[in-house]
């Protein structure tokens, strides 16, 4: 007898360990669903608040329209004897699509203003990322003062170079 029970010992020394180790993977499985579920639950919690963000958004700017200036300007500069040109598409950014649509009506006056301005500059100017910035303003300047003449706003809130060559 003593031989058959040494070796239910080491059985049962056995099942112990198995034990063990299924109660630890339990254990362990119970705590990662509960981390989950907890995660889960809070981030739920906190997508049910931007309900209240649209209130807030109301008051923002409304939605940026661009409206392309096209065919893009093609002006011609003299440099030390030598012919140099400027090729820029222009786009209008504005926030009301029914005054951009007005602003449309007058665009030989804004192309003729935006070509007189352009090549009332020097080559060496716009060759600098400076003089480029305050070009783009002027220019920006330019189409704001036709829209506050013509439509008693300014429509656009800035003029964008969408593309510029210098060759």
């Amino acid at each position: 007898m003593a031989k058959s029970e040494e070796v239910k010992d080491p059985e049962v020394k056995g099942k112990g360990k198995l034990k063990m180790i299924i109660l630890i993977v339990v254990g362990l499985l119970l705590a990662i669903g509960l981390s989950v579920g907890a995660t889960w639950f809070f981030m739920n919690k906190s997508a049910s608040k931007p309900a209240e963000a649209p209130a807030v958004a109301t008051n923002a700017k409304p939605v940026a329209i661009y409206e392309p200036l096209t065919p893009p300007f093609v002006v011609n500069y003299k440099q030390n004897g030598r012919d140099r040109y400027m090729q820029v598409s222009i786009t209008l950014q504005g926030r009301d699509k029914a005054a951009l649509d007005e602003l449309k009506v007058h665009m030989p006056v804004i192309r003729n203003n935006l070509v007189m301005m352009f090549s009332g500059e020097t080559f060496e100017t716009i060759a600098s990322p400076v003089g480029l910035e305050m070009l783009r303003q002027k220019a920006t300047a330019a189409v704001q003062a036709v829209g506050q003449k013509e439509l008693g706003k300014s429509v656009i809130d800035q003029l964008l170079f969408t593309n510029f060559v210098l060759q």
